[in-house]
């Protein structure tokens, strides 16, 4: 079993369109693992119908029992994140402001304030239109620990991985170079990086690529709408070749895809074309690496 992981520099490359369309030709050899938590997408094209549901807890919050309270105002005057409301003279925790760092427990004379693991999102298991099995999570608002929520997501993908003796575990990571992109990279066979030929897609291309190289891992670059900017995807092409990246595949601008993302469907499935059989030989020698 091995983990392909597709991730970008930047958002709105077609990291997730491609990644979809990867999880549609490979159907059965695969477990889908969607790790960008904060903004997950994955489900609109995969329509995942979910078959187990679990909630993620990872940080804490502070919570005052008002009968224990005296307002003594201590914990609002040490508080450095404004998450202790006064009002009436009574003071009240404000979740979202909340760090968890329990500096006001250990200040309350009165012991009134506890800390309480905080829900942070939820986790799910889902199968998919294409039959195989997906794993997607979704971040609670103004939470924290995102990194944390896609390492349990991969971790589960990994045990239906082995469970069912799959070939491959696809992960659709999330942009730029973040925690939850060092989560998504940790334990990657291969690494997929989508760019696109603009200034932003070059500099965040070579940003991540320096994430990508501290561990280690061997790449392939894709570059959607590379005819947009020829000149722009040149400078790709040689960085990608001083870098010794893997070019996998060069995609035109096409309307198509936003064609097929408002039908819920992948590109391969609208589109019978050029950009079809271009996706097809790109997956193809994506596998044929992996082999060899």
């Amino acid at each position: 079993m091995k983990e392909i992981v597709v991730i970008s520099g930047k958002g709105g490359t077609g990291k997730t369109s491609i990644t979809a369309s990867f999880a549609y030709l490979g159907k059965k050899d695969m477990i889908i693992a969607d790790c960008d938590v904060d903004a997950a997408d994955m489900h609109l094209l995969m329509c995942p119908k979910i078959i187990r549901k679990e909630d993620f807890y990872s940080s804490l919050e502070a919570k005052i029992d008002a009968d224990k309270c005296t307002n003594c105002g201590k914990c609002f005057d040490i508080c450095r994140f404004d998450a202790i409301s006064v009002l009436e003279n009574t003071h009240e925790i404000i979740p979202l402001n909340c760090e968890g760092c329990s500096y006001c427990e250990k200040v309350c004379p009165e012991n009134a304030i506890s800390m309480h693991k905080r829900l942070d999102g939820e986790w799910y298991i889902s199968n998919t239109r294409t039959n195989s099995a997906m794993v997607h999570a979704k971040l609670g608002i103004g939470t924290e620990n995102s990194g944390k929520l896609v390492a349990t997501v991969k971790n589960v993908a990994r045990q239906l991985a082995e469970k069912y003796n799959k070939k491959y575990i696809l992960v659709d990571g999330s942009p730029g170079v973040g925690c939850p992109v060092i989560s998504s990279l940790s334990g990657a066979a291969y690494v997929i990086l989508v760019t696109e030929p603009t200034v932003s897609g070059l500099h965040d291309l070579q940003r991540v690529y320096e994430l990508v190289k501290k561990f280690n891992l061997p790449a392939g670059i894709i570059i959607n709408k590379y005819d947009l900017n020829l000149e722009k995807h040149n400078e790709i092409l040689e960085f990608a070749v001083d870098e010794g990246i893997e070019h996998i595949a060069n995609l035109p601008y096409d309307e198509s895809f936003t064609k097929a993302i408002t039908l819920g469907i992948t590109i391969v499935e609208y589109d019978d074309a050029e950009l079809k059989s271009t996706i097809e030989k790109a997956w193809s020698r994506i596998e044929n690496i992996l082999e060899n």
